[in-house]
């Protein structure tokens, strides 16, 4: 039986979930009104079959306030398409801040959407934490930084995340975070690509 089948919130097991994950909704600033925008794989496309194809999905900015619509798509370089790096405080498709930022305990905290919240939610407020049997060389929580990981600052920033629960509920300009600017943290580059048989 697993953790999601005791329902026991104090325990955490990492299956070696990647960031890219998180990267199929991702809620942003919007570059037309300073409200919340949305950033989605663009429609008809097929399900991917692996989250890091996520980086490489053609992707549609929309945001409901002002009608500003972007498209996004992957750029080719010798033949194959360079992925999105996700990280840091901006989406990794369009550069845009990210909706859903606060500050806690001296740092930015951040997410994608609420799915992804909720994810750091469960991480930050379990007491037993356990590694899964796959590399944690792409896995999200194995890469979370150090103050995210001390039991020091647990109640702070499962506070953090409460904030950023309510941002998400939060269109209008006025309702824009104070560290929703840029940060010029963009994650270190990776240089993915994608070749026809798969990322690398």
């Amino acid at each position: 039986m697993d953790d999601a089948d005791t329902g026991d919130p104090a325990r955490h097991r990492d299956d070696g979930v990647p960031l890219a994950r998180f990267t199929g909704r991702v809620l942003v600033v919007c570059p037309g009104c300073g409200g919340r925008a949305l950033v989605v794989p663009r429609p008809g496309l097929p399900a991917p079959r692996y989250a890091t194809e996520l980086l490489y999905q053609p992707r549609r900015l929309v945001c409901a306030g002002c009608g500003a619509v972007r498209d996004w798509t992957a750029d080719l370089r010798d033949n194959a398409l360079v992925g999105a790096e996700p990280g840091g405080t901006e989406d990794p498709f369009f550069r845009r801040p990210l909706w859903l930022q606060t500050r806690c305990v001296g740092h930015v905290l951040w997410a994608y959407d609420e799915a992804h919240v909720d994810a750091l939610w469960a991480y930050v407020g379990a007491r037993l934490r356990e590694r899964g049997s796959l590399s944690p060389t792409l896995a999200m929580f194995a890469r979370l930084p150090a103050w995210m990981k001390t039991s020091e600052h647990r109640a702070e920033i499962l506070t953090g995340l409460n904030t950023l629960r309510a941002l998400a509920e939060r269109t209008a300009p006025a309702d824009r975070s104070d560290a929703a600017h840029e940060h010029g943290d963009r994650p270190r580059r990776q240089r993915s690509v994608y070749f026809r048989g798969g990322p690398y």
